[in-house]
């Protein structure tokens, strides 16, 4: 198994066209992903969070700035690194083997090598029984499983996704949000994850990176201090809340100055803390009345004569 690697934009700048329609889509953005980290970019839309990914991915260069994989200059795809298109991008004339098989063709590796390492990870995501089957035969959610492992299958230091999940309903997505931490655990490579969800980026994730409206900057990079391995009760957690709560108050601020209008409605500084302490208690309420309304004991949770001191306190 390859060791996972560092990726590292230094103060990177992309433009896109030229003469009357030229346009800066990345402005000096800087970021690192560390061996072995699971980092997210978030953002309006047109911030240009894709155009990172493609970035590192080779697929576009910088006119300004470096993008680099442990110290070295990106200048073109590589074995190194897999992507993930939010497009399932199967081969519909390959069967599911055959699909997660062809990365390990290409780069060599025996038929035999290759059936086996194909059918354990497919075993793994729950796919065994459908090797031979081809894309058109199966769902949305495990045509996306498929793309994932065969990103896998390479043994890549770096795995690159582009909104993976985005087209599945909200369960499939839950499920494959799961299954993605799970393998991540087991390969521990460096992964750069582009999301338009909030919840979803805060579930997977090490660092969030929150990006302006375009032209796309580094706003803000927040640390995600969640405990692993993480599974579905982690999102009615207060940590969890309080996570998503800071990062959609900064993103849905951006999405206004994308269109055009003011965020000084927004939440800074002292303000944002005021609010998170306020949902805290407000969930809290909420949690002990929903447990008295089942008739259990609220152990733990504020109580009586401390509610009203405690919201007092707060507003």
């Amino acid at each position: 198994m390859n060791t996972a690697a560092t990726l590292e934009m230094n103060n990177a700048t992309v433009v896109f066209g030229s003469g009357a329609t030229r346009h800066t889509v990345l402005d000096r953005v800087s970021l690192l992903v560390r061996p072995g980290e699971f980092v997210s970019l978030i953002g309006p839309s047109g911030c240009g969070k894709s155009t990172v990914l493609n970035v590192f991915a080779g697929f576009v260069r910088c006119a300004a700035g470096t993008a680099t994989l442990d110290s070295r200059a990106i200048t073109g795809p590589g074995p190194d690194r897999s992507v993930v298109f939010q497009q399932y991008s199967l081969f519909p004339w390959l069967n599911v083997q055959r699909n997660v098989e062809y990365g390990l063709r290409a780069l060599g590796v025996s038929r035999r090598v290759r059936a086996a390492k194909a059918l354990r990870l497919l075993e793994h995501a729950g796919l065994a029984q459908y090797a031979d089957r081809y894309p058109d035969q199966l769902s949305g959610g495990m045509k996306q499983r498929v793309g994932i492992i065969r990103a896998f299958a390479t043994d890549p230091r770096v795995l690159l996704m582009d909104e993976p999940f985005s087209a599945l309903d909200a369960q499939t997505r839950s499920t494959m949000q799961q299954l993605l931490t799970r393998i991540w655990e087991e390969h521990r490579i460096s992964v750069l994850f582009v999301t338009h969800d909030v919840e979803e980026a805060v579930f997977l994730s090490d660092r969030v990176f929150v990006m302006s409206a375009a032209p796309g900057r580094v706003l803000r990079e927040l640390s995600v201090a969640l405990p692993r391995p993480r599974d579905a009760d982690l999102v009615d957690t207060a940590a969890f809340l309080e996570h998503v709560h800071e990062i959609r108050v900064l993103v849905r601020r951006e999405g206004l100055v994308g269109i055009g209008e003011s965020p000084a409605g927004g939440i800074q500084g002292e303000d944002l803390t005021e609010e998170l302490e306020l949902e805290r208690v407000l969930r809290a309420l909420l949690r002990r009345e929903g447990l008295v309304g089942i008739r259990e004991s609220p152990a733990g949770a504020t109580h009586g004569e401390d509610l009203p001191e405690e919201l007092e306190r707060v507003l």
